[in-house]
């Protein structure tokens, strides 16, 4: 390039220690250039007087590639644009990424080109910790009466949730103390004697969706145990229109299926109160689970039904798989299949003693 000495000296750190040394027309060689494209174009900026209007023109990454050159040539005035360029600029997803680690690198440099406007778009030295936002935003959703709205709502924080769950820091215990203080209080709601349907179906949805956070992150041993407790739930649950009450069971249904995957680990007696107290409801609802609920997952409803009874002792095992089974010879599909927890109770009756004993016989 051919470019005036005076030009190059007073914009950059770099080729004012360069240009000293050299004789008047000098030839100065740059062996380390790794993006030549612009390089040629941030040596060029130094003969613009408005800076700002011809960044304005370039994409995020592209402004990015000359704050790297800028910084490289100690193009001070360069780089304070690119800053407030990326300080107005929209970014987020990759882009996001490339403009933190590019600043935060010119923040280690021991820069002082106050960077810190660009960082707190992403970062925040408000009083209120993060996880204070987090029970502010479920209490929200929690509160709403807009159906739609709550629903998309519930739908996206838990899919945050559930993406974030190993990065969000003390977010379980946060998560775990704010919705077992709502689900005190839903309970109650719903297990109150003046309550209607539609509201005993609202604050059981809102116990629902509670329900898969707290299992989703292994905090919902107390849960289990709330419900185990709600008698006065239970025997309310035949008196209401099943399209109200199916949330309900949708909620004893999804505690199942946390018992039997491990999210879960609620002592013996919780597990056989939560089985005495709710299956029966559960099976009633059955049918119209199977057909009117659209995110209802029967193999792994029945497979958490079958495993929680199989945590039981081997009579109460006994006593609620043959309860279970004439149920099923009356009403078939509309009942849960549990066979395939029948058929482990049966070897475990049958079959184990007889193994056992020859196991055990003289050789």
């Amino acid at each position: 390039m051919s470019v005036h000495k005076n030009v190059l000296s007073e914009n950059s750190v770099f080729f004012a220690g360069k240009l000293s040394r050299q004789a008047p027309l000098a030839c100065i060689d740059i062996g380390d250039c790794e993006d030549v494209e612009i390089y040629v174009e941030t040596i060029g900026l130094m003969y613009c007087k408005e800076m700002k209007q011809r960044l304005i023109k370039q994409s995020v990454p592209r402004v990015l590639r000359v704050l790297k050159v800028a910084e490289s040539l100690g193009f001070r005035s360069c780089v304070r644009s690119c800053l407030e360029y990326l300080e107005a600029a929209p970014w987020v997803g990759e882009e996001e990424d490339s403009v933190v680690s590019s600043v935060r690198r010119l923040q280690s440099g021991g820069a002082d080109f106050g960077v810190s406007p660009i960082l707190k778009r992403v970062s925040s030295d408000i009083s209120n910790p993060p996880n204070d936002t987090l029970a502010h935003i479920i209490e929200l959703v929690l509160k709403s009466s807009e159906e739609r709205g709550r629903r998309e709502m519930k739908a996206l924080v838990l899919k945050l949730l559930r993406e974030n769950s190993l990065l969000i820091s003390g977010a379980a215990d946060i998560c775990a103390e704010t919705l077992y203080r709502s689900c005190r209080r839903r309970g109650h709601a719903v297990g109150g004697k003046e309550t209607v349907a539609r509201r005993v179906a609202l604050e059981a949805d809102n116990l629902l969706w509670m329900a898969e956070i707290m299992a989703d992150r292994h905090v919902a041993d107390e849960l289990a145990i709330m419900w185990a407790g709600q008698e006065e739930l239970a025997a309310l649950h035949a008196k209401l229109p099943i399209a109200s009450r199916h949330p309900i069971s949708c909620i004893t249904a999804r505690l199942f299926v946390g018992i039997g995957k491990g999210e879960m680990l609620p002592s013996k007696e919780i597990r056989q109160r939560l089985l005495q107290v709710w299956l029966q409801p559960l099976i009633d609802d059955y049918s119209w689970l199977q057909h009117g609920c659209r995110t209802f997952n029967r193999k792994a409803v029945e497979e958490g039904i079958g495993r929680t009874i199989l945590t039981l002792p081997l009579e109460d095992q006994q006593s609620i798989l043959l309860s279970w089974l004439g149920s099923f010879l009356k009403v078939g599909d509309r009942c849960p299949n549990l066979q395939r927890a029948f058929e482990v109770w049966w070897r475990r009756t049958f079959i184990r003693p007889h193994m056992e004993n020859d196991r055990s016989g003289p050789l």
